[in-house]
């Protein structure tokens, strides 16, 4: 039996570190302004913390390959 069968590979690339970043980034908003959550944020809809946190998820997700939302 291989070995490598039984072994998981964490593998870190930039765009999860970029993730990473963008969710402390946003906790430490949602903790400033006193919320658990961005929902019930006066700047929901322009916020570019905001905007750039789901871009990360986005790109954390298909690893900078571009193209549409297709799951």
């Amino acid at each position: 039996k291989n070995n490598m069968d039984n072994q998981e590979t964490i593998v870190i690339d930039e765009w999860d570190i970029k993730l990473d970043n963008k969710i402390v980034e946003l906790k430490t908003c949602q903790e400033t302004n006193n919320l658990k959550s961005c929902t019930p944020c006066g700047v929901f809809f322009e916020c570019e913390l905001r905007k750039k946190y789901v871009i990360a998820v986005y790109e954390s997700m298909n690893k900078g390959a571009g193209g549409g939302f297709e799951f």
